[in-house]
């Protein structure tokens, strides 16, 4: 028998709204306090009372209006009881006050306590997405004291509602892998509207699943064009009431709505008809059943709609805020995904927090958990880190691991210590560990501008000194501009499947690092650049060296030999045939930031050398993947 623990949403209320109170009006809650124990206190006094009556009663001999003492208990309950009761009517009225003024907070209390209910959910999905509600409430109590102030009563709970939405999405992102974090968004963007009564259950069904079951009308005459699936859940999506007259529509002039399924973004398209008018959510519906290769595209422009685009816009992996929020009692769990490595990222923030010397690593597998046991305890007193590697390759002796954290005493941990550990997603990894930890995924970020923005944040060329010290500024940078947008496209082209490489390859960060310093190394080293060289050096030997099929190989040295060329280091070079791509000569960091964020979030297949109909199946399978999670998050849906 399983017996479900977790706490009830009125419950998780009652629990935020006490803290926010606490924290807003710590008057009034220390009021609401002391009315509380001075309740409980009146009520035992009560039944101290009644108890004494009782054993008068009980005890005396003969009539009881003759007994003196009986007389005096009874009197003396009296005055007691009249007492009381001019305390309890006190504190009723004074208790009203105190429920009056606390029900105006209820409003965020509510918001953050559903968020939690969300959050709960993802599980379902990558059995390493735990989160403990100790955790979730310290994130809410940062709020608290963080978000900014005022006097005004709505406008600090809009405050709070704003800072605490995009704090947790930020903290929630750092731990979820890239496939994830738009769900994660549109789940949000979800629950706020459904909150409002504004997102319908059928609606939100339908999105997930397509529609099930209902009648399919004859396909009109002249719409060969449409697939005879979308015509079925036009025929399923028409029964909703918001889409009455859907397929009527359709069947009188189905030409009309020809251009929405020729469309590169459908999404942004006018429907014909009344169905214009629909709101944004509803929109959806619809592409989803003409083009369901487009809904994620739809889905982000929704979120961007409805919360902003900071939101689709996940932050970079920040190491130093990682470890800001753990401690001695609270590991650091770096989620592993193919061809993702931080051992390199904590090497050196080691040496930039002067732990070079005291960080060691453990690579967990049969034998090593004595070992690791030994590491552990002796980091613990000496205030050492100590990396644990592969934890899924031990799962007999992660039960021994959380005792060992689960029994620790916090006080007895030197404050320089820390545990690293690094696992792929395993669905025997200690629930207790992940729920307590800092988890942190560190894979390339999804799509060409991220992963560019990404790379120039990572060493060397983050360095200033490295990044302005080149004898050759200008070629320098054009080319290295040119290394990054390269390393984005072979990285990206992987999610094209057999289109983009016939054998996916783990391409990543050392990689480009290598490639960096060669990069810089051959134009300080010569008088004109070796093209030739440089080629050769990171297309058959960096991320060659990779490569085991010929045309893979092939495609690899095109791509590089598009960017590695002398026209690079001219004016603004253009890398792909749209013109969007190009080497845009900048002379500092900032430029280059701001001529990425310039590009648009979700790249056309021409940024990767592809026909524009060469992202159809990779947005079926993201489409695919998105509702599918969805729907294993069932209970997280529709109008909350």
């Amino acid at each position: 028998t399983l017996l479900n623990f977790m706490i009830t949403p009125d419950g998780l209320i009652d629990q935020l709204l006490g803290s926010t109170v606490e924290s807003e009006e710590p008057e009034l809650q220390k009021e609401k306090n002391k009315l509380l124990i001075e309740g409980a206190a009146n009520a035992k006094a009560l039944k101290d009372v009644e108890d004494r009556i009782i054993e008068v009663l009980g005890s005396s001999e003969g009539s009881i209006l003759e007994s003196e003492t009986a007389i005096n208990v009874i009197s003396e309950a009296k005055e007691i009881s009249i007492d009381i009761n001019k305390k309890q009517a006190v504190a009723e009225k004074t208790e009203i006050r105190i429920d009056a003024t606390r029900e105006t907070y209820r409003p965020i209390a509510v918001h953050v306590a559903w968020l939690f209910f969300n959050i709960s959910e993802l599980c379902n999905i990558e059995p390493m997405y735990q989160y403990s509600l100790l955790w979730y409430t310290n994130l809410y109590r940062h709020t608290l004291k963080t978000a900014e102030a005022s006097r005004n009563l709505e406008t600090r709970l809009k405050n709070l509602n704003e800072f605490f939405t995009y704090f947790l999405y930020c903290n929630i992102c750092r731990s979820l892998f890239e496939k994830d974090k738009l769900l994660f968004s549109f789940l949000l963007t979800n629950r706020i509207l459904g909150a409002k009564g504004l997102v319908d259950n059928q609606e939100w069904l339908f999105l997930l699943t397509g529609g099930i079951g209902g009648t399919t009308l004859p396909k009109p005459d002249g719409a060969d064009w449409l697939g005879n699936p979308a015509w079925a859940e036009l025929c399923r999506l028409s029964n909703l009431e918001a889409f009455g007259g859907l397929t009527g529509s359709f069947i009188k002039d189905s030409d009309a709505w020809k251009p929405l399924y020729n469309s590169l973004e459908p999404h942004k398209e006018n429907l014909p008809g009344a169905f214009d008018r629909l709101d944004t959510f509803k929109k959806l519906l619809i592409v989803r059943a003409i083009r369901p290769d487009k809904l994620v595209p739809a889905v982000q422009d929704f979120v961007t709609e409805k919360l902003g685009v900071k939101f689709v816009q996940p932050p970079l992996f920040n190491l130093m805020a990682c470890y800001a929020d753990s401690s001695p009692t609270c590991p650091l769990i770096f989620v592993l995904s193919p061809g993702s490595d931080p051992t390199a990222a904590l090497v050196q923030f080691a040496e930039e927090r002067d732990m070079a010397s005291r960080l060691s690593f453990i690579s967990l597998g049969q034998g090593q958990g004595p070992k690791a046991e030994r590491a552990i305890d002796d980091a613990q007193k000496m205030g050492s880190w100590v990396s644990l590697q592969n934890c899924h390759l031990a799962p007999s002796w992660m039960p021994t691991l959380e005792r060992m954290l689960d029994e620790v005493d916090p006080d007895s941990l030197h404050s320089d210590y820390r545990l690293w550990m690094t696992s792929y997603p395993s669905p025997v990894f200690p629930v207790a560990i992940l729920q307590n930890g800092v988890k942190m995924t560190n894979e390339p970020p999804k799509g060409l501008r991220a992963n560019m923005k990404r790379s120039f944040t990572l060493e060397p060329i983050a360095n200033p000194e490295f990044f302005d010290g080149c004898r050759d500024d200008r070629s320098f940078k054009s080319l290295l501009f040119g290394l990054c947008f390269f390393h984005a496209v072979v990285q990206e082209r992987r999610k094209f499947g057999p289109l983009g490489w016939n054998i996916p390859y783990g391409f990543d960060d050392g990689d480009l690092r290598i490639s960096v310093r060669q990069l810089r190394m051959f134009i300080e080293e010569n008088d004109e650049i070796p093209f030739a060289a440089l080629n050769y050096v990171t297309g058959e030997c960096n991320y060659g060296g990779r490569v085991t099929d010929d045309k893979d190989r092939k495609l690899l040295s095109v791509t590089l030999r598009n960017v590695y060329r002398a026209e690079t280091t001219t004016e603004d070079y253009k890398f792909t045939a749209s013109g969007l791509y190009y080497a845009k000569h900048c002379t500092t960091m900032d430029d280059i930031t701001a001529y990425i964020d310039s590009l648009p979030i979700i790249p056309l297949p021409e940024a990767f050398g592809l026909h524009e109909n060469g992202d159809i199946t990779k947005d079926r399978n993201d489409t695919i993947l998105m509702c599918g999670s969805l729907l294993a998050m069932s209970g997280s849906g529709g109008g909350g």
